[in-house]
């Protein structure tokens, strides 16, 4: 049997461009002789449709792209993926649906067994769970099809109490197919590798899995699809941040008339989600991630053009690369705006940057209108001390200035905070957390450097001053981040295991922190949770990003 794996990057609601692309997929393996093509989780409406799923003309829209899908259907079987209307009176209203078609017919109706509501899944709150699983006959053979979760539950501390697999070889399927929406982080590549293959080493038959790509808001989705042979041989990856389909001939032993590109005594790697943070894991990936989704965020919103604030600081400065290859040059316009306290250097790092680039951008002082903010607020502040309030001022300026071009040209402002910043709150609300989209809001301080050292690592792009100078907000004179921040070393170790491994306080000061640092960090995390409650979309890249993914009170006593 010939099976198509298309991964292809949807549009989450937008079911003409969805459905051409699945119609274009399957006229191509129609082509190159595949009996069956298999597309990806939600395929038809895009995932996480979250709400949307509500709506009645929603689903009915998904239904009518079936209808058209289910024409193209002829002499080839197709897998997509639906939400299905629950018939009956009890559960909910809806089921995460695989909808099998061939011979212009729905053939088969597939559900989804394992519904995650954990990080940034909720699918529980949307959909009725499967509760009986059968094996679909196609042309000889017997399919077992199963989406994403589904094959997720193995192990000696299984997730659920449902195994779907185990029901299914109960009727001796020869073949394993699964649909699948798997978000990218940086430790999950390994992860899901290993977790297909032991569904295979398990069950003794070939796995055919098809995983979505493309950026959705703040999940990017990696692609990655793989085949794997009876024996657990990989015999076809896909590759990954792109849509491509590949077709493999699958024969009645169970072997894939395929080169083995990794043979099934590879033992995956160990280090799927380390102990500690590790910068430079996976940092190509974590590169092509935050391209993706900042290409697909401007794209799928219909925007075209980026603005951003030039510092000649790390962040802005990876940010403005970053968007430039996602974007384009003349895309992407940075804006200068020294302050009083603002270093000749850090101008002159931006603007050779952006020489490097080669992108526009212009330098806007802002020392006339920070002047006139004191002069205004002169008679409430009388003579009190320089304080917080002027070095925010400043901040607020450049993002008054920044909206105001956003606004006047049609632009989108990225953001330019990195994970340490917005888990301390050190950054000011309405002033440098301003922005459309936060580029960096997922990854440390550390992992930006390491970023930084992936992008020179052909030519200098990025200058090497920005990379080697210590970090500062230049907010007055002689400012470091280090007067109000532990060295980002320490401190993004710290942060690393409250927030991704969400250990606890004691057990963070048994690792070996110092027990009033743990004390003083984690209470600027906690303290700042109402900051970040008004920042806007992050584009997730770790295993746990400040969003949707991470529910914490933003009024509440641990540790404040």
């Amino acid at each position: 049997m010939k099976i198509c794996i298309a991964q292809q990057n949807y549009h989450i609601g937008n079911f003409e461009e969805n459905t051409n692309k699945i119609l274009c997929a399957i006229e191509e393996a129609k082509k190159q002789g595949a009996d069956l093509i298999l597309f990806s989780e939600m395929s038809v409406c895009g995932y996480p449709a979250r709400d949307f799923v509500e709506f009645n003309d929603f689903i009915e829209q998904c239904y009518q792209s079936i209808e058209k899908i289910k024409k193209a259907a002829d002499t080839i079987g197709v897998l997509i993926g639906s939400p299905a209307r629950n018939p009956e009176k009890k559960g909910k209203d809806l089921f995460n649906a695989a909808f099998f078609l061939h011979e212009q017919k729905v053939i088969a109706e597939i559900h989804k067994t394992l519904l995650p509501t954990y990080d940034v899944f909720d699918e529980n709150r949307y959909f009725e769970s499967a509760d009986n699983w059968k094996v679909i006959p196609f042309k000889g053979k017997k399919l077992a099809i199963t989406i994403c979760e589904d094959i997720w539950n193995l192990g000696d501390n299984p997730l659920y109490r449902i195994c779907p697999m185990d029901h299914l070889m109960e009727q001796s399927p020869d073949i394993m197919l699964n649909l699948s929406a798997s978000p990218f982080d940086y430790t999950h590549d390994e992860d899901r590798k290993a977790t297909i293959k032991a569904n295979v080493l398990k069950y003794k038959i070939p796995l055919f899995y098809c995983n979505a790509v493309g950026s959705q808001t703040e999940i990017v989705f990696d692609g990655g699809s793989y085949a794997f042979d009876k024996d657990a041989n990989l015999c076809g990856s896909l590759p990954m941040f792109e849509s491509s389909m590949q077709i493999f001939e699958c024969n009645d032993d169970g072997t894939i008339n395929a080169p083995i590109l990794e043979s099934a005594a590879r033992v995956p790697n160990k280090e799927l989600n380390p102990a500690k943070l590790i910068p430079e894991l996976n940092i190509d990936q974590v590169y092509k991630a935050l391209v993706l989704g900042v290409k697909d965020y401007f794209n799928k919103m219909g925007f075209k053009k980026a603005i951003l604030g030039s510092s000649g600081g790390i962040d802005s400065a990876v940010t403005l690369a970053i968007a430039v290859e996602a974007l384009g040059k003349e895309n992407v316009y940075a804006i200068l705006m020294p302050s009083p306290y603002s270093t000749n250097h850090s101008v002159d790092d931006a603007v050779q940057l952006s020489k490097n680039l080669d992108n526009p951008h212009d330098i806007i002082p802002i020392k006339e209108v920070y002047e006139s903010f004191l002069g205004t607020l002169k008679p409430i502040f009388k003579d009190l001390p320089f304080s917080l309030a002027e070095e925010n001022i400043q901040s607020r300026s450049r993002g008054n200035i920044l909206m105001a071009i956003a606004n006047k040209l049609g632009y989108v402002l990225l953001n330019t905070s990195n994970k340490s910043e917005l888990a301390t709150g050190y950054g000011t609300l309405y002033g440098d957390m301003a922005g459309g989209l936060g580029v960096l809001g997922d990854c440390y301080k550390m992992q930006v450097y390491a970023l930084a050292k992936f992008i020179n690592r052909d030519k200098e792009i990025i200058p090497q001053n920005i990379i080697d100078k210590a970090p500062s907000a230049e907010l007055r004179p002689n400012q470091k981040d280090s007067d109000s921040l532990p060295d980002y070393e320490v401190l993004d170790q710290l942060l690393y295991q409250y927030i991704e491994k969400r250990i606890d306080p004691a057990a963070i000061k048994a690792l070996g922190f110092d027990a009033a640092l743990v004390d003083k960090t984690l209470k600027m995390v906690n303290n700042n949770e109402y900051k970040r409650n008004q920042f806007c979309p992050i584009i997730r890249v770790s295993p746990k990003a400040f969003g949707v993914g991470r529910r914490v009170p933003i009024v509440g006593k641990y540790l404040s």
